[in-house]
């Protein structure tokens, strides 16, 4: 047998952040949580930022907390959230606090840019998906803004580019990351820089790419000094953690399958070998960003379990500590299909008292109005799952296959009632797991990367995924109740 090696997973979600450390036998992979932190943006008179400096602190508490396992360490990876950059000067120096995506919701600065470059031709250049919270139209809000730190730059580094560069020294762009930019060509697999100049943009600060996978080099040995560790090294593992989750996809080789990575976002769709870019896809807004082992994640983004956090957060605020299973099993006594709401409206995207605005939503559109806890988080999951049937049907006819199962990966794999609505409302096996498919992807990679698996092969990691973790499968009920209640989302839906 393989001598047991541990690698940390630094998983770094809109949320909170935690250090993982996943312990590879050479046969099966077990994750433990050394630190966790609060990684939630924090409002500054000028915005929304991330609070990079605290966050570093506390990966570097990881390792520290990582080395403590008592196993041989054999490498360090991070993964985030998409979108989101740090921009540094010549000297690698950071200039200022980076913007958080949700400061730049609401800004118009999407619309401003279309009236400048045409849509089909944003997205021939990317085949991304147009979201105002992309890379592209947060920089051109800081140009809008003429802020110092943009004309200053001499680099920009997506956010676990940032974290990497400060634990190896190696500045670069990954691949994964990078994709979801709206700054990089998916066909040429490089940054669109006749878009960015297009838009007057800086192109001098997109640097150099590197796939999935790539050793960057040993852990600073300040930071190996004060964690306690000899030497680490760090691994570039595909820094997107929907990347990562759909790499843990527990899928078996060859089948057409759909995913959900589902957590604060849901994020729907397939794995295709290459780019989908028509008018189709351009139509259903869908996005095509860079997997791991040379695949395509060809998929929609969505609000996913954000509605509930944000009900959770306003109870919290009043004084009700309830947790999210207490939550669901208030959901699930309340009645099914009783109210709807588009759950990627936009006025559900930015911070605030998300049951009031639940409420606005459904008396506005003459549906009755969720009053308690349990019919509104209720009205919430229904939604979304309903959503998912209308995301994998308009998925399916790009396509033109059908996908099944639907496998659920990340935190909402443990919502059992979401996962059952999700089977009932698709007609399809739901299947449900690993919860922590961002940091099993993480430590796959790192293992793949350093020689630890027999190949680089994705379906040899799949494997030790699917022989690692609890997955559950959700088989539909059927019940003409979800079709009429997926008739009435249509409706509310509709402009």
């Amino acid at each position: 047998m393989a001598r047991a090696l541990s690698f940390l997973a630094a998983d770094l979600g809109a949320e909170s952040g935690r250090v993982m450390v996943g312990r590879f036998d050479g046969g099966r992979l077990s994750l433990s949580e050394a630190h966790r932190f609060d990684s939630r943006p924090v409002p500054l008179p000028d915005g929304l930022h991330t609070d990079v400096l605290r966050i570093f602190t506390e990966i570097q508490r990881g390792l520290a907390a990582g080395a403590q396992s008592g196993e041989e360490l054999g490498g360090v990876g991070v993964d985030t959230w998409g979108v989101d950059f740090g921009l540094l000067d010549g000297g690698g120096r950071l200039l200022g606090n980076p913007c958080h995506y949700r400061d730049c919701l609401g800004s118009g600065v999407l619309e401003r840019a279309l009236a400048r470059v045409p849509r089909a031709e944003i997205f021939e250049a990317t085949g991304i998906q147009l979201l105002e919270l992309n890379t592209l139209f947060q920089l051109l809000r800081l140009r809008e803004r003429e802020a110092a730190e943009l004309a200053a730059a001499g680099r920009l580094l997506m956010m676990p580019d940032l974290f990497s560069y400060w634990l190896s020294g190696r500045p670069v762009n990954e691949y994964t990351i990078a994709t979801t930019s709206q700054c990089f060509d998916t066909r040429r697999g490089d940054w669109a820089r006749g878009l960015l100049e297009r838009f007057s943009l800086p192109t001098a600060i997109f640097g150099e790419i590197v796939p999935p996978g790539t050793v960057l080099g040993d852990l600073r040995p300040d930071l190996a000094a004060d964690a306690g560790i000899a030497r680490l090294p760090v691994v570039a593992v595909g820094g997107h953690d929907t990347a990562l989750a759909v790499a843990a996809v527990p899928a078996r080789k060859g089948r057409d399958f759909a995913y959900v990575s589902s957590g604060t976002w849901s994020l729907l769709g397939a794995e295709i070998e290459a780019p989908c870019i028509g008018e189709a896809s351009l139509a259903a807004n869908f996005t095509n960003e860079g997997g791991v082992c040379g695949t395509i994640r060809f998929l929609k983004n969505l609000c996913g379990l954000w509605l509930v956090q944000e009900c959770r957060r306003g109870w919290a605020r009043g004084g009700t500590a309830d947790s999210y299973d207490d939550l669901t099993e208030m959901a699930a006594a309340a009645p099914p299909f009783r109210s709807l709401v588009d759950v990627d409206h936009p006025d559900f995207a930015a911070p605030g008292d998300m049951p009031a605005r639940l409420q606005v939503f459904c008396r506005r559109t003459g549906q009755p109005v969720p009053e308690t806890k349990g019919e509104i988080v209720r009205c919430a999951l229904d939604s979304l799952a309903l959503k998912y049937r209308h995301v994998l049907s308009t998925l399916e006819g790009i396509l033109e296959r059908r996908l099944e199962p639907l496998h659920v990966v990340g935190g909402g794999a443990r919502n059992r009632l979401l996962c059952q609505l999700a089977a009932d409302a698709t007609g399809r096996a739901v299947v449900a797991g690993p919860v922590e498919a961002t940091a099993a992807g993480n430590v796959a990679m790192q293992a793949m990367a350093l020689g630890h698996l027999g190949s680089k092969d994705l379906a040899e990691a799949r494997d030790l995924v699917r022989c690692s973790f609890e997955i559950v499968t959700y088989d539909p009920r059927p019940g003409a109740a979800v079709d009429e209640a997926y008739t009435r989302l249509v409706r509310v839906m509709a402009p």
